[in-house]
């Protein structure tokens, strides 16, 4: 029997139905529409009546937040409709709810299927109705499901037997090949399927249509690069300074004795192959692996100096975020991480850069055929946040780039860098028997094609049919994968590695050795169904394909297993270089190595560039107008409400936050964060920096290639790193060149420049991303290079943008420039040294590098963080303030040092003035934080009522009755906790024992062990502290579910009463688990209890999306033993990061609490007061309460995450962040 509910938002909390209604009536602008519902509907099947009466109220639901039917029956006020997701695409709810349920009864898990229920009220015309639905049902990934009641949720699939052999495909003729492409859909061209042809004429058979899928993946410019291997016959010039730049790339191939042909992959990594030849690249570790850039790093741990390895990998997935932009986008990131992690490495921080048209428009000016604009940035952040937020990735910078040329197809970046001990590493080539073990995620259709649809430009026409392209990413699965390669022990049993991206089985397992034979019946699959091509190409994301020897297979499996991960023999590696697969019986393909190597029929072409064009910037008449004119330019303008939804903290190694100064408004320039060192300690720290500027690079592709890497490492330089053994990745974007040369020239153009630059820095692009497929119709992106820097140093040497103090001198240090516009090298690189220099001295207070915005740009930002005003000095003009600067440095001065030329000086002023005309900075700031607000929201009002200062002083602190010198402290792992490393340290370092025990739910089996281990494991503990993160992807439609199942099993019930009430323990929740503890009754009642809808609760920020900065903290009530070593009063900052930390509760309620001294902690503004302001109280909570405890104090519970802390941490945003409550519960058990 199939049971349904549907569950709604109480009044006051429908902020997602609320924000529909405001969308249909203002962007849509849909007439007569009153309001709109929104329910979301569950249907279950395999389960009985009582225990789908239990879960309504703790899995789909909750008391205090949400209004439950068990039917809507039918409605004549209103039009319903409802929407689901296409089959094969990953629903998260659904596999939550289902985890949760099997939590619950510990039994086989139930089926789930979930769909969004929309009910709109008024006089709305058929049209507005289609119009709503055409908004909210992207067909790409989901469509309008049947209000009737379903029979049952199991899908009778037909289930294949054998793949198609394509008879007659030796005896096409040129025109039958031509149309066997267009028929099939091809990215390969009619030169590339006569090449196949040629083969299979020589194999003596036909292919099978797996073969020509598989052959068409790899050989897909996505996968193996086609445009940038095709092969430059000629290269005619209009102007000297590409020619002669293309005369010196030839000079450099013959230096290092380079034969092979001329292309652009060729000039994209001559410049590495040269400076290694030099011996300028000792740090650059090369092996046969394909995983990230890699370099040679030593970190110091503990003191001691060890042998590392450095991770770093840009990753584009432009064409399934332009279609479906939350899949696409966290598909995106979860790629990018992949890599690296297939190196065996620690991924730790992530960057996003992204480009678009402007969100601004009306939704009536979309192109038609393409998804608003508004729609794909807001949404494709939803998608990439959520996904790094659940893996515990630390996100230190977001910006988005804006051109109209980016409406043909957006660019979404996801930039990484992790880390490993050299010594976890080993890199061994494949033998003859060796075992390929498919890790992780199940096989579905998700992702079928997504190489090749990357790889074409699209027309209206094939938008139509590419819904199958994009993955779906499931972030707690790739949490897991990320466990195991962090485990020695793990890591060191795998020769080789590889990730599941483009291409699927066929690339990811394909590419681990030349000789295969892979098992296509042993992948495992999310449903029946599939056939031999579905499960060869599928791009189902999450999953690695590892090479272990034979003997090694039993133990990695067991390893898995722990982390709650699946793991399966696909495939064995063979002598033969061929790439079989074997489904049904049959071998479906059968290829030589060398012929998939070939990547298709040789291409070539003859290039003409066009001459550079003036990219100088239109300077200002008006000093006040352009300073305001720049504040509102979407690409200087706030992008703060687009950060702040990504967790900036996560791994407590954060060295500079995203925007500082005590107003946190100053961005950051480059991002700074700690190696990650699982338990020991490091001040070592790496440095990521992004370059790009589309208005330069349109006009002249080389120049803003050229300045998007001086940029970058400006950047660098500026955030106080040494222009040393600096790296280099890039991204390459351009239009799809077909067969024209002058649109061939762009990229040429642009590859040239950053070689010039490269060559002349001696740095290298150790690696990249080209993407040649930017067109739609007759629209292209702007040229695209965008650059990454890349090098590493001490947290104590970081300087940070945000002017410091009043009354200090302001200069700035410019290199020379040659008759082309670009910095002189010697003279830069002499600049690079000296700013360094006086930055160790200790004489630089701040320091920022222009970039787009000149002069102008760089100061009202170093401005705004500190709210510190800034006077030009006399002779600074206009052209000065508002042109480029490019590798120039803005340097605020701790003393009176004279270098440089004197810009102006710091002032209390709180304006930006020039000779008699003066602009305030909160004129300019509220021009410059509203110019996104109604895309990115972040100033949003939360009410002005005064909040009172609650404070409680406990008169004594009692320790406990079981004494323990070493207490250990147990701390649970389930699918979505991310905060266990940082929480298990910050206990180790006060001096407890920590325990990290990872749940299994694999199985019914799984979940019935965990609980009864768990459960012995509290017998031994004298603190259970459950950590942060997304519990089963804070789904079913909230956090914590996941965890209240699993603490309501009645013996973990049982122990954890026994802890609380006859062992003196102790327990803790921050964030997700502060969601927990409130959800089951421990705080503030003391015991697991069945809520109601009187109890207090934690619900979805009133912003309606994940917050992430710092916040101040006031004690209330030093009553808890967690709180010991504090007073009422003192003030604390915290990093916050979270979507649901609002504090509900009646006043009668919260007056008791308070009475009772069990408001631990309020959100406090920069006086120290108690606020609603969304500045300080980031989520709205009542009466600004962020922590709460148990009646005696033993239980706490808060949304800020205190166990994120460190040396040389949040360097932009001074205060005291350690409460010291860990040391005050070790201090509790003395």
């Amino acid at each position: 029997m199939v049971y349904r509910v549907y569950v709604e938002k109480k009044k006051g909390l429908t902020a997602e139905a609320d924000g529909m209604t405001a969308d249909a009536k203002n962007l849509l602008m849909i007439d007569g529409i009153e309001k709109i519902r929104i329910l979301n509907r569950y249907d279950v099947e395999n389960i009985d009546e009582e225990l789908f009466e239990k879960c309504k109220k703790t899995v789909f639901s909750e008391p205090q937040l949400d209004d439950i039917y068990d039917h809507i029956g039918e409605k004549d006020d209103c039009t319903v409709f409802a929407v689901e997701y296409l089959p094969g695409q990953f629903d998260q709810r659904a596999d939550s709810a289902a985890q949760c349920i099997q939590i619950i009864s510990k039994g086989e898990r139930p089926l789930v299927k979930t769909a969004k229920v929309y009910m709109i009220y008024g006089n709305v015309s058929q049209n507005g109705i289609d119009a709503l639905k055409k908004y909210v049902i992207n067909p790409v990934e989901s469509r309008e499901a049947s209000l009737k009641r379903l029979e049952t949720l199991a899908t009778d699939y037909d289930i294949p037997t054998s793949v198609a052999v394509l008879d007659g495909f030796n005896r096409l003729d040129e025109k039958g090949l031509a149309e066997f492409v267009k028929k099939y859909a091809l990215a390969m061209d009619e030169d590339d399927i006569k090449f196949c042809q040629d083969y299979f004429k020589k194999e003596k058979r036909d292919p099978t249509i797996t073969e020509i899928r598989m052959i068409d993946t790899y050989w897909s410019d996505h996968c193996r690069h086609t445009t940038f291997l095709t092969t430059i016959d000629s290269a005619e010039f209009e102007d000297e300074l590409l020619e002669s730049a293309f005369n010196e790339y030839k000079k450099t191939r013959e230096a290092i004795g380079r034969t092979k042909p001329m292309n652009l992959m060729d000039i994209a990594t001559v410049a590495t192959k040269y400076l290694k030849a030099q011996g300028k690249l000792p740090r650059l570790d090369e092996s046969e692996e394909i995983n990230a850039c890699t370099v040679k790093v030593k970190v110091e741990v503990d003191g001691k100096e060890e042998d590392w390895l450095l991770l770093f990998k840009n990753e584009t997935h432009n064409h399934p975020t332009e279609i479906e932009p939350f899949g696409g986008a966290a598909t995106c990131i979860g790629g990018a991480i992949r890599d690296p992690l297939s190196g065996r490495s620690y991924v730790y921080a992530a960057m996003r850069v992204t480009g678009a048209a402007n969100p601004l428009k009306p939704v009536s000016e979309t192109l038609e055929g393409k998804l608003p604009q508004r729609k794909i940035v807001t949404t494709a952040a939803a998608g990439y946040s959520s996904y790094g937020n659940q893996i515990g990735l630390a996100t230190g910078q977001v910006d988005e780039i804006y051109h109209d040329g980016y409406a043909a197809k957006r660019m979404e970046i996801g930039a990484v860098i992790a880390a490993a001990p050299a010594e976890n590493i080993r890199r061994e080539r494949p033998e003859d028997g060796d075992i390929v073990i498919l890790l992780g995620g199940r096989t579905g259709r998700d992702g079928c094609g997504g190489a090749t649809g990357s790889s074409k430009s699209h027309t209206l026409e094939s938008l139509e049919t590419c819904g199958a392209e994009v993955q779906k990413g499931n972030a707690p699965e790739e949490r897991k994968l990320q466990r195991l390669f962090r485990n020695k022990e793990a890591s060191l049993l795998i020769k080789r590695c590889n990730d599941f991206g483009a291409g699927g089985v066929s690339v990811a397992i394909g590419e681990l050795a030349d000789g295969l034979v892979i098992d296509l019946n042993a992948v495992p699959k999310k449903y029946d169904g599939l056939d031999g091509t579905e499960l060869a190409i599928s791009e189902s994301q999450e999953r690695m394909a590892v090479v272990v020897a034979p003997e090694d297979v039993d133990k990695f499996k067991a390893l898995a297993d722990k982390e709650n991960l699946e793991a399966t023999v696909v495939a064995v590696v063979k002598d033969e270089p061929r790439l079989k697969m074997n489904w049904n019986g049959k071998t479906i393909v059968d290829i030589s190595r060398d012929f998939l190597n070939s990547n298709g029929a040789e291409k070539h072409i003859d290039i003409t560039p066009a001459k550079p064009q003036d990219y100088s910037k239109k300077i200002p008449e008006d000093f006040k107008k352009g300073l305001t004119d720049l504040a509102g330019d979407l690409n200087v303008c706030s992008k703060r409400g687009l950060s702040e939804r990504f967790d900036s903290t996560i791994g407590a190694g954060t060295v500079v936050m995203p925007f500082g100064g005590k107003n946190q408004l100053t961005p950051n320039q480059a991002m700074v964060n700690k190696i990650s060192v699982e338990k020991k300690h490091t001040d070592s720290c790496s440095y990521m920096a992004w370059g790009y500027n589309p208005f330069i690079t349109e006009k002249s592709p080389y120049h803003g290639a050229y300045l998007a890497v001086i940029e970058s490492v400006s950047k660098l330089v500026a955030a106080g790193a040494e222009f040393k053994d600096v790296y280099l990745t890039f991204q390459e974007y351009f239009e799809k060149p077909m067969k024209d040369g002058k649109r061939w020239g762009k990229p040429l153009a642009a590859l040239l420049g950053a070689l010039k630059a490269q060559l002349e820095f001696g740095i290298a692009a150790i690696g990249g991303k080209d993407s040649m497929s930017g067109t739609f119709e007759h629209i292209d992106v702007p040229p695209t290079l965008v650059s990454f820097a890349v090098t590493t140093g001490k947290t104590d040497e970081v300087i940070t943008p945000e002017f410091k103090k009043a009354n200090h001198s302001v200069r700035i240090v410019r290199p020379d420039y040659d008759k082309n516009g670009l910095p002189v090298t010697a003279s830069l690189k002499k600049v690079f040294g000296e700013v360094t220099a006086l930055m160790r001295e200790g004489k630089i207070a701040a320091a920022y590098t222009p970039t787009y915005g000149g002069i102008a740009e760089a100061i009202f930002k170093m401005a705004v963080g500190n709210s510190i005003g800034f006077k030009f000095a006399d002779g600074i003009t206009l052209k000065d303030i508002f042109s480029y600067g490019y590798g120039s440095f803005i340097l605020e001065f701790n003393d009176g040092t004279e270098y440089g030329t004197l810009l102006g000086e710091t002032t209390g002023s709180g304006s930006i003035s020039l000779g008699d005309e003066d602009v305030s900075l909160k004129e300019l700031l509220t021009v410059y934080e509203n110019k996104l607000e109604p895309i990115f929201s972040c100033n949003i009002e939360q009410g002005k009522s005064d909040i009172p200062a609650f404070t409680f002083s406990a008169k004594e602190h009692r320790s406990a009755a079981i004494k323990s010198a070493k207490p250990k402290v147990l701390i649970p792992v389930f699918p979505g906790t991310n905060c266990e490393y940082d929480s298990a340290k910050a206990v180790a370092d006060a001096g407890a024992e920590a325990e990290i025990f990872v749940i299994n739910n694999l199985t019914s089996a799984g979940i019935s062990k965990s609980v009864d281990t768990f459960a012995k494991k509290l017998k031994e503990s004298q603190i259970v502290f459950i950590p942060g993160g997304f519990s089963g992807g804070d789904e079913p439609d909230g956090s914590g579910k996941f965890i209240t199942a699993f603490f309501r099993n009645p013996e973990i019930k049982h122990e954890v009463h026994e802890l609380l009430d006859n062992r003196d323990g102790l327990m803790c929740g921050i964030c997700n688990g502060f969601q927990a503890l409130i959800k089951l009754g421990l705080v503030p009642y003391g015991k697991i209890i069945d809520t109601d809808e009187n109890c207090p609760t934690l619900t979805y920020n009133t912003i309606g999306r994940h917050q992430s900065r710092i916040v101040r903290t006031r004690i209330a009530s030093n009553k808890s033993p967690w709180l010991k070593n504090t007073n009422p009063g003192e003030i604390y900052c915290v990093p916050i990061s979270h979507g649901e930390g609002r504090f509900l509760a009646s006043d009668e309620l919260i007056m008791k609490l308070r009475d009772n001294g069990q408001i631990a902690t309020q959100y406090v503004d920069l006086d120290g007061n108690p606020t609603s302001d969304i500045r300080f109280n980031p989520n709205n909570s009542a009466f600004a309460i962020e922590g709460i405890t148990s009646p005696d104090g033993r239980v706490f519970g808060k949304m800020g995450h205190s166990e994120r802390i460190g040396s040389g941490l949040y360097k932009n945003v001074e205060g005291n962040y350690d409460i010291g409550m860990f040391r005050s519960a070790v201090e509790y058990f003395k």
